[in-house]
């Protein structure tokens, strides 16, 4: 029994000390934070103020009485303006097309991949992973010049664009280079979970469903698409939850109009020096992340349940 206990902490305790250290404690501090004072110079409303000539300490709030260090004042700021709800359904709006353009380009890929032969099939997941290998930011900076007003790119479309009498249109710094930069970044992470769910389909099932009089698109929605959708589910969650609170990216292909919820937590945090309120969209962002990740767990057993 001793030997047993002792099996299940050795396994399942560095786990659980690494989520308690980087999340539990962490996401305990943030929350502790929403509720405080923001400081004259930024940060947190100190409890206690240090002299810098003599050391000596003085306490500035009345640790007895609440009202002095504890407000609701944040979260009443957060449900009161319309803007920052306004923001987060934009942000709502990138991950969601982000994730539709995935889903849309990654399953012909993943079907592609399932169904090549081994020695291709490797080749394939490797190209798929390769990007994984360079710097994020200058995967990103890559795309700056690619849809730069000198890029051949962008000279091509205008001078398209041209001959049929349309205006010049700038790619960089628009909403279009944003969905094209988040659709980059997490393509791999829908191709990934769709190709492990494809390939390990029956193909049997497909021929079975051929005898029986069912012609090529019937068997892909009768079968192959029920039979994917917790590949789907996966890929989904993967794609979605990081997409919603990215900032690096608007930051660097949007412009002002292609702001998201993660570029206000950090202009809250850095910029503007409000702890409270950059605490509280973070959990307003961690509360919604978390209430996608348990419906897209529900809908993928669900899923599965259906097989």
């Amino acid at each position: 029994m001793r030997s047993n206990r002792l099996a299940k902490w050795l396994i399942s305790g560095p786990p659980l000390f690494y989520l308690l250290l980087f999340f539990a404690i962490p996401s305990a501090i943030m929350a502790f934070a929403a509720f405080r004072f923001p400081g004259d110079y930024g940060g947190l409303m100190p409890f206690v103020d240090v002299d810098p000539q003599t050391g000596a300490r003085q306490v500035l709030i009345n640790l007895d009485n609440y009202a002095d260090f504890l407000t609701f004042e944040n979260f009443q700021r957060f449900f009161e303006d319309p803007i920052y709800f306004e923001l987060f359904l934009k942000s709502f709006w990138y991950a969601g097309i982000t994730t539709v353009i995935c889903i849309v380009l990654a399953y012909p890929l993943a079907w592609l991949i399932a169904r090549s032969p081994k020695k291709t099939r490797d080749l394939l997941v490797l190209l798929v992973i390769l990007p994984f290998w360079s710097n994020f930011l200058i995967r990103v900076y890559a795309w700056m010049i690619i849809l730069g007003p000198q890029s051949y790119f962008s000279q091509a479309l205008n001078g398209l664009l041209a001959v049929f009498g349309i205006e010049p249109v700038s790619l960089l710094f628009s909403q279009f280079a944003v969905i094209i930069g988040l659709v980059y970044v997490h393509l791999p992470f829908m191709v990934l979970p769709l190709y492990a769910n494809l390939e390990k389909h029956d193909m049997a099932l497909l021929d079975a469903a051929q005898d029986l009089g069912a012609n090529a698109w019937q068997r892909f929605w009768k079968v192959t698409w029920p039979l994917s959708l917790p590949g789907i589910w996966a890929g989904t969650a993967l794609v979605f939850i990081p997409a919603l609170g990215m900032f690096a990216i608007p930051d660097l292909l949007g412009g002002t109009d292609s702001m998201m919820i993660g570029n206000l937590i950090k202009q809250q945090f850095l910029d503007s020096r409000d702890w409270p309120f950059g605490s509280v969209l973070s959990i307003m962002l961690t509360l919604a992340v978390l209430l996608l990740a348990a419906f897209a767990g529900w809908a993928g057993s669900r899923g599965k349940d259906k097989r």
